[in-house]
């Protein structure tokens, strides 16, 4: 006769389960909260970039929702390596210039289109430029408005 089962095989089943399920949880609160402007404008390099945004149409979308691509693995690797390259930014006190790469660029592009695709269906120019912002350069961060014109917030 076997040994009486004490059910430990299942309860380290069931532990490894839900502890998975709490870090996938955690990993999706983790992503959500660093797309979000507070979050960016964290960082000296990006206040600019964050009060232009919150005064303009795009207030209510998250930055990476423009700035990052749609599909999950590609938008990890994309945060890892832009953070990344923005923390050492941050550190070295170097001001972002933009655009900042012709990948960013192509998310943001992609991203521009996907948003407003059902807009875009009738508009006849939509492949005269190559990019959305080369004619919407002012649209989320009003950077064709010198500094010294914009508004903040409060004042």
């Amino acid at each position: 006769m076997g040994t009486p089962r004490t059910g430990s095989g299942l309860k380290c089943l069931l532990s490894g389960v839900v502890l998975g399920v709490v870090l996938l949880a955690a990993s999706a609160i983790v992503m959500r909260a660093t797309d979000q402007r507070p979050f960016c404008s964290s960082c000296h390099l990006m206040e600019t970039a964050a009060v232009t945004h919150k005064l303009s149409s795009h207030a209510n979308v998250a930055c990476d929702d423009c700035h990052a691509p749609v599909s999950l693995g590609a938008r990890l690797s994309f945060k890892a390596s832009s953070g990344l390259n923005d923390f050492v930014g941050n550190l070295s006190g170097k001001e972002i210039s933009m655009p900042v790469s012709l990948r960013t660029k192509d998310v943001v592009n992609n991203n521009c289109k996907l948003c407003h695709a059902m807009t875009n269906l009738d508009v006849a120019s939509m492949e005269t430029k190559a990019y959305c912002v080369n004619c919407h350069r002012n649209v989320a961060h009003m950077r064709a408005k010198p500094i010294s014109t914009r508004m903040v917030a409060d004042e």
